[in-house]
C-alpha cells in the first residue's frame, strides 16, 4: 500500500487535489474531519480543549464553535501551540487507525490530507507516510480564495497564512510540489500524471 501524505497551507488548493486523487481511485483520509471527531462533546479531548480555552468557545448544545477557537489561536502562537499539543496525538491515533484498517482491507493507495503533516513532532504523521505532496499557490491566490470561500476579513486570513509553516519550508520536505495556481482542467491534468506514475509503482 502507498500512503501519500498531501500537505500545504490554507487555501492552497489540498481538498481539490484529494478530490481529484479520490475519483482516480484512492482512498482518503481528512485529517481535519479526525479531528472533528476528536473535538466530540464529553470526549477527552474536548474536556482537555474546554479547559485550556474557556466554556466561551462552546455552542449552546455544548460543541465547540470552531470559528470562536480560530479567533483565540490564530492571533497568539502559544496558543496555536497548546491546542496542537492536545489534539494532535489523537488525531494521530485516529489516523493511524484507519491507516491500519486500509491496509488490512488490501487498498492501495491511501492519501492522507493533513494541513500540520511536517509541523508537529512526535507523533508525526509523516513518519507514517511513503511520500510527501505538498500544494502551493501564491499568496494573493490564497487570500482571494478565502476571500471567496469564507468570511474571514484581509487580516484574519493574513493571520492564518503567518501562523502556518511558509511554503517554502514545506517545499523543502516535498516529493512532489503541485502548483495550484491554475484552472481546475490543468490541475486535474497534473494530478492524473502523477496518479499515473503511482499506479506504475504500486
Amino acid at each position: 500500500m502507498k500512503i501519500i501524505g498531501l500537505t500545504g497551507g490554507i487555501a492552497s488548493g489540498k481538498s481539490t487535489v484529494s478530490q481529484f486523487l479520490k475519483e482516480l481511485g484512492a482512498v482518503t483520509i481528512d485529517a481535519d474531519k479526525v479531528g472533528h471527531e476528536a473535538f466530540k462533546p464529553n470526549t477527552e479531548t474536548w474536556r482537555e480543549v474546554v479547559d485550556a480555552f474557556g466554556k466561551e468557545i462552546l455552542n449552546p448544545d455544548g460543541e465547540i464553535d470552531r470559528q470562536k477557537l480560530g479567533k483565540i489561536v490564530f492571533s497568539d502562537s502559544q496558543a496555536l501551540a497548546r491546542l496542537n499539543q492536545i489534539v494532535h496525538p489523537r488525531i494521530y491515533a485516529l489516523a493511524k487507525a484507519r491507516i491500519e484498517d486500509y491496509r488490512r482491507q488490501g487498498v492501495k493507495v491511501v492519501v492522507l490530507e493533513a494541513p500540520l503533516l511536517l509541523e508537529v513532532d512526535s507523533p508525526s504523521l509523516a513518519d507514517e507516510v511513503d511520500e510527501v505532496w505538498v500544494t502551493v499557490a501564491p499568496e494573493a491566490v490564497v487570500l482571494k480564495r478565502l476571500k471567496d470561500k469564507t468570511e474571514l476579513s484581509e487580516a484574519q486570513s493574513l493571520a492564518r497564512i503567518r501562523s502556518q509553516l511558509p511554503s517554502e519550508e514545506r517545499v523543502k520536505h516535498a516529493d512532489v510540489v503541485i502548483d495550484t495556481d491554475c484552472g481546475l482542467d490543468e490541475m486535474k491534468a497534473r494530478v492524473e500524471k502523477l496518479w499515473r506514475r503511482l499506479s506504475l509503482d504500486t
